[in-house]
C-alpha cells in the first residue's frame, strides 16, 4: 500500500503524449474508486463503522511561466482525507496543455533542479500527505521525455533524506523511438550510475505507446492496492526435489481485476455526502438519519440524484439524470464473432469465469429436421476445423454469463474446440480487467542455476506422469458423507410418521427415541469408535441390570406400574399383559394362592382401557401413561463393547431377591 505522487514535466511532453498521459491518470483513479478499502473509519458520534476510501494519489507538474520566464512547480491535486473521484478528474483535466516547449524535445539534458524535486520532497507536499499513517509508504514518479543530468550534491542529499523517511523516487523516461533493446545512450548510463548507490531511486524507459501506458497504469494500481491481497503458499512434493528440500514457498497474486457492470442510483446526505442504505432509514417512524452523526435528516437534507461507483464512491448527478436498471437476459443470447486466435498465444490467466459446454441445437428448437441436420453438420465442421488449426473464436456479447444480466459494457469470450464434437465457451478478460504479473527479477543464466535446473528436472521425471482424468481424483465427498450418516444412524431409529400413530402416541414415541438413545456414544472424525475404560463398562452393565430388575419389581408388586419413560410401541396388546391361570377346571383355591394370582393379574383400569379403545383414545395424557410402559429390552445397544451389547440385546432373567414382602 503506497501513496503515489506524479510529477509531470509539461515542458517535455507533447500535446498528444500529454493527452494520453492524462487519460492514464484518470483510468488509474477510476480503478482506485472501485477498489475495496483496507481500513475502516468511524467518528465518535457514529454508531456504525463506515468504510472509507483514503486519498492516496497526488499530481504535480512543472511548467515555464511565460510572463516571468521562470520554471515553476504547482500541485494540481493534493490528497486529503477521503478520495474524491470528481475532484481528481477536475484537477487532471485542468492541467495546462500549452506548456510544451519543442526545444526540450531534442534530447536536451535537464537539470534535476529544474524539475523542482526538492520542492516536491518537502514538508509542504509529499511529507505532509497521508498524515500520521505509518503503514502507507510514499512514492514519487517523475515523468519526462527528456534526459536528466547527473545528480548534484544538493539533489543527492535530498534523495538520501527521502530514503530516511521511506520515500522512493522513480524516474520514467518516455522515448519517441526505441534505441534498441538494452541499448542505453551514454547520458542515460551516466545518470543510472549516479543513482545506483541510492536504494530508493530507480530508472525506467518506455516507448510512447498506448499499450505501454496501459501497462503502467496496472503497475501503479498494484502499488495503490493493499499488499495483503497476496497469499502465501507451499508446494509440497512426495519426494525431495533437490537435496533435502521437498517444498517451495510461493506467493499467490490475483491475475484478474473485477470491474463493475453498472452504476447504481442512491441518496446521500448533504452534510457529509455519504450514501444512505437500509440501515439509516427508519421505516417505523418514517425518517432518515445521517450515517455519520445519526441526526435526523429532512427532505432538504438529502440529495436524491446520485450514483454509486463501486461501494464507496459517490457522484452527484443533475436532476435530469436517467438510469436504466440491468435486465436479465432472454434467450437466445447473441455472441458476435470478432476474429480467430491461436490457442498457443492465449494465456490461461486471461480466461476467467465459469465454462459452458456448447452443443448444436436439437430439432425442437428449429423448424424442421432438414435445418437441424444442416445446423449439426455446420457446427461439427467449425469444431473440426478449429481443432485442426489449434485455434479458437473470439466473441463479444452484451450478456455477462456470470450474472446472466445485460451490461452496457461488452464482454469477451473464447470458443474452444475439442476432438469429440463439442466446444467450450469461456469468458476472456478485457483491458480493464487484466493485471500484469509481478516481475520476479531473477536470472537463471549462471552456472549454479543451470545445475539446479538439471537436478530439478531429473527429480521431476521421477514424478508419475499420466493424462488427467477427474474420475481418478476423488475429493472424498461420498466417503465423508457416508460416515456422517452412519454415525447419525447410531443415535437411534427414525420415529414413525404421524399418519400411522394416534395423536397421543406420536409425541410419546418421538420422546422415546430421543431418550432411549445411547447415553455415551463418542465417535472420532474418522468414524472410528473410541475405547471406553473397563470401569465405564462395568458401570453400564450394573446400571442396565438394576433398571430391568426395578421394572420387574414394579410389574409384580405394584397394582399400577410406575412408568418412568415413554414407550416405543403405539398400541398395547392384551396378549402381552394377560397372565394365564395356574389352576384349571375351576377348582377352589386356597387363600394364599388367590392372593398371589391377584398380584399377577392385569390391573382393572388396564382391562377397561383395552376393552374400549375409543374410550382410551379420548382419555387424558395421564390415563395414557398408565398403560404405556418402557420396554424391558433397551431401545438400542450402547455399542461400546461386546459385553454391553450382549446385555442390551438379550433379555435378562428377573431377580426377585430384592423384593421386600410383607408378612401377613
Amino acid at each position: 500500500m503506497v501513496m503515489l505522487c506524479f510529477l509531470l514535466d509539461l515542458r517535455t511532453l507533447s500535446p498528444p503524449l500529454l493527452r494520453d498521459l492524462k487519460q492514464s491518470l484518470l483510468q488509474l483513479a477510476n480503478f482506485y474508486s472501485i477498489s475495496n478499502p483496507s481500513r475502516h473509519s468511524s467518528t465518535s458520534k457514529s454508531k456504525t463503522k463506515l468504510k472509507v476510501l483514503f486519498d492516496r494519489i497526488g499530481v504535480c507538474y512543472v511548467f515555464k511561466n511565460r510572463v516571468s520566464v521562470s520554471t515553476e512547480m504547482k500541485v494540481a491535486y493534493r490528497p486529503s482525507g477521503n478520495f474524491s473521484l470528481r475532484d481528481f478528474h477536475h484537477a487532471v483535466n485542468n492541467i495546462p496543455v500549452d506548456a510544451f516547449l519543442p526545444e526540450f524535445n531534442n534530447n536536451v539534458a535537464i537539470s534535476c533542479c529544474d524539475i523542482h524535486l526538492a520542492s516536491v520532497l518537502s514538508d509542504k507536499t509529499v511529507y505532509s500527505w497521508g498524515g500520521d499513517n505509518e503503514d502507507v509508504g510514499r512514492k514519487v514518479i517523475v515523468i519526462s521525455s527528456c534526459l536528466l543530468e547527473n545528480l548534484d550534491s544538493v539533489t543527492k542529499k535530498t534523495l538520501m533524506d527521502a530514503a530516511d523517511k521511506c520515500v522512493s523516487v522513480e524516474f520514467v523516461l518516455l522515448e519517441q523511438v526505441s534505441s534498441g533493446p538494452g541499448d542505453l545512450s551514454e547520458n542515460i548510463n551516466e545518470f543510472v550510475k549516479s543513482i545506483c548507490d541510492l536504494e530508493n531511486c530507480s530508472f525506467r524507459k518506455h516507448l510512447q505507446e498506448a499499450e505501454v501506458l496501459c501497462g503502467l497504469v496496472k503497475e501503479w494500481l498494484r502499488d495503490l492496492r493493499d499488499e495483503s491481497e497476496q497469499v502465501q503458499a507451499h508446494l509440497k512434493f512426495k519426494r525431495n526435489i533437490l537435496g533435502t528440500l521437498n517444498q517451495i514457498c510461493c506467493n499467490l497474486f490475483p491475475s484478474f481485476n473485477h470491474i463493475i457492470d453498472e452504476f447504481e442510483p442512491c441518496q446521500v446526505c448533504r452534510c457529509h455526502g455519504y450514501p444512505l442504505d437500509a440501515n439509516h432509514v427508519n421505516k417505523m417512524v418514517n425518517f432518515t438519519s445521517c450515517p455519520v452523526t445519526g441526526n435526523e435528516l429532512g427532505t432538504l437534507d438529502l440529495i436524491a440524484n446520485s450514483l454509486k461507483v463501486g461501494e464507496h464512491t459517490v457522484l452527484l448527478m443533475p436532476s435530469f439524470h436517467y438510469y436504466t436498471k440491468l435486465q436479465h437476459v432472454t434467450a437466445p443470447i447473441d455472441f458476435n464473432i470478432i476474429d480467430r486466435t491461436n490457442l498457443v498465444s492465449l494465456s490461461e490467466g486471461l480466461i476467467v469465469g465459469s465454462p459452458f459446454v456448447v452443443v448444436p441445437s436439437t430439432s425442437q428448437e428449429l423448424d424442421d429436421n432438414d435445418q437441424t441436420e444442416l445446423n449439426n453438420q455446420v457446427f461439427q465442421g467449425i469444431c473440426s476445423a478449429l481443432h485442426s488449426l489449434d485455434q479458437g473464436l473470439v466473441c463479444s456479447s452484451k450478456c455477462n454469463t456470470e450474472t446472466m444480466r445485460e451490461t452496457p459494457f461488452p464482454c469477451y469470450y473464447i470458443l474452444l474446440p475439442s476432438d469429440n464434437g463439442v466446444m467450450l465457451l469461456r469468458r476472456l478478460a478485457g483491458s480493464e480487467e487484466v493485471i500484469p504479473v509481478p516481475d520476479v527479477g531473477q536470472s537463471f543464466e549462471s552456472t549454479d542455476a543451470k545445475d539446479v535446473r538439471d537436478s530439478v528436472k531429473a527429480s521431476l521425471l521421477e514424478v508419475e506422469v499420466r493424462d488427467y482424468n477427474p474420475i481418478r481424483h476423488e475429493r472424498g465427498f461420498h466417503q465423508k458423507l457416508n460416515v456422517l450418516v452412519k454415525e447419525s444412524l447410531h443415535f437411534g431409529s427414525l420415529p414413525a410418521k404421524s399418519d400411522d400413530l394416534p395423536p397421543e402416541s406420536t409425541s410419546t414415541q418421538v420422546d422415546s427415541v430421543v431418550e432411549s438413545g445411547p447415553s455415551k456414544h463418542v465417535m472420532s472424525i474418522t468414524g472410528h469408535k473410541e475405547e471406553i475404560p473397563q470401569l465405564d463398562l462395568k458401570f453400564e452393565r450394573d446400571k442396565i441390570t438394576e433398571r430391568i430388575t426395578e421394572e420387574w419389581e414394579q410389574l409384580i408388586v405394584s397394582e399400577i406400574p410406575n412408568i418412568r419413560s415413554p414407550t416405543c410401541v403405539s398400541k398395547p396388546k392384551t396378549d402381552h399383559l394377560a397372565v394365564s391361570p395356574l389352576v384349571e377346571n375351576n377348582k377352589p383355591l386356597d387363600e394364599k394362592t388367590s392372593r398371589i394370582l391377584e398380584r399377577l393379574e392385569v390391573p382393572k383400569k388396564l382391562k377397561a382401557k383395552v376393552a374400549s379403545p375409543v374410550l382410551a383414545s379420548s382419555s387424558t395424557s395421564t390415563d395414557v401413561s398408565m398403560f404405556t410402559k418402557k420396554p424391558l429390552i433397551p431401545f438400542q445397544s450402547t455399542q461400546t463393547s461386546s459385553d454391553i451389547g450382549t446385555v442390551a440385546t438379550q433379555p435378562m432373567r428377573p431377580n426377585f431377591q430384592k423384593l421386600k414382602r410383607k408378612n401377613r
